[in-house]
């Protein structure tokens, strides 16, 4: 009988949404995760192992750590973000967070939460993938730079390369693979473990939390398996170390079954790029000397592996809803003078090294973040944003979470979402995104390095204006879901009221037929300087496309 062929990979979105893009603190080293691992599993069952609940990461966090309070939570939070939960039971955590008045009263909510103590770790560890290296800081541009323009391909930020390339992922973790079997080890294993893991024993519960960052097929990728659900299966117990005795793994065996057995990601964002699905979603408008490259892998994957990968959209207006967006992870990737609508519930959204342009998402479940972005405006709700290097940025969003402001940014607007498609209430309750608590005005800048407070400003009530989506599409939505803060209805409700006296006065003015002839020609000519002097006629251009063209674009 022939036996099993086995490809083992790096799983992906653990990088993607769960590395933060800044340096780790000092004290997620291995010789610090590695007390803590001792810590925990020798505090069996008092709320640290095999679960560790938020009160007892928030006393190692403080207390040996030595992290402030609200980036222990970051953490915490941001791996539970992580963990695959219904839209309910995240709509039902939204209103159970909104209800809170005070801090004891958030705090005692959140002392409910509990994650998996040993996949904690893992996720602590990785946070190491954005570790600066001092060589490497000498030798290239790793750290974030706003200043930096390169537009090379060949000098990308090191950090955000990192987040979305799978190759670097797999090296990551097989370079580092002990330390991570390290972490695993039993207590009376792990004091041992400086000496020697040869004689080591890995118990089914420690090659269980590994399938956080392992998966793996037997069937030429058709199916995708959890690591210890293949590490347990019969025909596999010889090379992957299981001993029915024992009823736990060989050390050795199991690190050496891993290292044969890993292969690049069939799923990642590089064979998406290699052999994936090209995309035409966008007319190629007159007068444009490139074309867009779009390309997904969403034909061939299980959902939670889809990729779309959307880079050199130049002066278009690109716009699509429909299953092929679905639970995504979206890259999008120096775009210049474009305006994108995705309005489709979406996993994750990165937009890397874009320019003078506008992104319009439906709601996306983890993380949306910006990285090196020069006068772009983003429009979306989502569970986290995060920004780096960026300026100029508009920033109209509806999000649970305080928005993260790391390394390198300048001129930041934070505005409150201010738009709505048919689809939208839906979409966000598939997702599990309701629109409060919202906390679009509550930024947390995470870096000391941006400790001045004038990086970011929230957009002055004067100059909001809401944003109509120009497309037609079936759905219930007629208005923006949680409305307005009360300091922007205000002032919209004032410009309207003017609006309409300004129409009463034209009215009452009693102008004859070339008087109003000629101030038609007025206004229509104002109204041109407008729509140059905003950006606004590219739009208007760009959205008049063949046969029903909206209903098209927007399907």
């Amino acid at each position: 009988m022939e036996k099993p062929s086995v490809s083992l990979w790096v799983k992906m979105e653990p990088f993607i949404v769960g590395a933060l893009q800044i340096p780790p603190p000092s004290k997620f080293s291995m010789h610090y995760l590695r007390k803590m691992s001792t810590y925990v599993r020798m505090r069996s069952g008092r709320g640290y192992y095999p679960y560790l609940t938020w009160s007892m990461w928030r006393h190692i966090a403080c207390g040996k750590l030595q992290l402030e309070k609200e980036l222990a939570w970051l953490y915490f939070e941001l791996f539970d973000s992580l963990v695959e939960q219904t839209s309910e039971e995240r709509l039902e955590w939204a209103e159970v967070i909104s209800g809170c008045v005070t801090e004891e009263e958030t705090e005692k909510q959140r002392n409910r939460l509990s994650v998996d103590t040993l996949q904690f770790l893992l996720f602590l560890y990785i946070q190491q993938l954005n570790k600066v290296s001092l060589r490497t800081s000498l030798l290239g541009d790793e750290w974030p730079n706003p200043k930096s323009k390169s537009h090379s391909g060949l000098k990308e930020s090191a950090n955000q390369i990192k987040n979305w390339n799978d190759n670097y992922h797999h090296d990551f973790v097989e370079n580092h693979l002990q330390d991570l079997l390290e972490l695993l080890l039993d207590p009376d294993q792990l004091s041992a473990s400086s000496h020697s893991m040869h004689s080591s024993l890995l118990s089914p519960k420690a090659v269980q939390a590994l399938s956080f960052l392992i998966e793996g097929s037997v069937d030429q990728n058709r199916t995708v398996y959890p690591l210890h659900e293949l590490a347990l299966w019969q025909p596999l117990h010889a090379k992957s170390g299981f001993s029915k005795l024992s009823k736990a793994f060989s050390c050795a065996k199991f690190e050496s079954w891993l290292r044969t057995c890993l292969t690049g990601n069939p799923f990642g964002a590089t064979a998406c790029l290699t052999s994936g699905r090209k995309l035409a979603w966008a007319q190629q408008v007159e007068g444009t000397t490139k074309r867009a490259k779009i390309a997904c892998n969403t034909h061939i994957v299980p959902s939670v592996h889809r990729v779309i990968v959307m880079s050199q959209v130049y002066k278009q207006t690109l716009a699509k809803s429909s299953v092929t967006l679905e639970d995504t992870h979206v890259r999008i990737h120096r775009c210049c003078e474009s305006f994108i609508y995705l309005l489709s519930p979406l996993r994750s959204v990165t937009i890397e090294k874009c320019r003078n342009s506008t992104f319009i998402l439906g709601p996306v479940q983890t993380v949306v973040h910006l990285h090196s972005c020069d006068n772009v405006k983003l429009v979306a709700v989502c569970h986290r944003l995060s920004l780096s290097s960026t300026n100029g940025c508009t920033l109209h969003v509806l999000t649970p979470t305080r928005p993260l402001i790391l390394l390198g940014n300048q001129a930041i607007t934070f505005a409150p979402f201010h738009t709505h498609y048919p689809m939208l209430e839906d979409h966000m309750g598939r997702t599990g995104l309701a629109t409060v608590p919202n906390n679009w005005d509550n930024p947390m800048i995470v870096c000391k390095e941006n400790c001045d407070r004038e990086v970011f400003r929230l957009l002055p009530s004067s100059e909001f204006y809401p944003f109509v989506v120009p497309f037609e599409m079936e759905g219930d939505t007629t208005e923006i879901p949680g409305g307005l803060p009360p300091a922007y209805q205000k002032a919209l409700s004032q410009r309207e009221q003017r609006i309409r006296i300004w129409q009463k006065t034209v009215k009452e003015a009693e102008l004859t037929k070339n008087q109003r002839k000629t101030f038609q020609m007025l206004v229509e000519n104002k109204f041109y300087e407008w729509l140059v002097h905003t950006g606004s006629r590219q739009q208007l251009d760009s959205l008049v496309l063949p046969a029903a063209g909206s209903k098209q674009a927007a399907g």
